[in-house]
């Protein structure tokens, strides 16, 4: 299992401006082959995305994918190329019972 992260600076308003778009970014991304799951994440100063995938192919899809809908869909926004890391997950453990996203 592999994970991309994304984060996006100097872009206020961004995680706002996805979370209206919800629909179309889940149709994006969920499709990338191996996809397991995608968060947003709102910070103070933009956005970061975390994509979870079967494998690093999907990962790297998953960014291609990101950057083309962004360009095509929100071209108003002037964003900086996000910081992207990404790697393979060692161990997980999660309690979505809880959850209240």
């Amino acid at each position: 299992m592999h994970t991309v992260i994304r984060n996006y600076k100097s872009a206020p308003g961004l995680a706002d401006d996805l979370k209206k778009r919800i629909g179309e970014i889940e149709s994006e991304i969920s499709t990338v082959p191996g996809f397991i799951a995608y968060y947003l994440i709102k910070t103070t100063d933009g956005a970061t995305s975390v994509t979870v995938c079967d494998e690093r192919t999907g990962c790297d899809e998953s960014t291609k994918r990101a950057s083309s809908w962004l360009k095509k869909n929100m071209p108003h926004l002037k964003l900086d190329p996000p910081q992207i890391i990404g790697g393979e997950v060692s161990f997980k453990f999660a309690n979505y019972k809880t959850t209240k996203v």
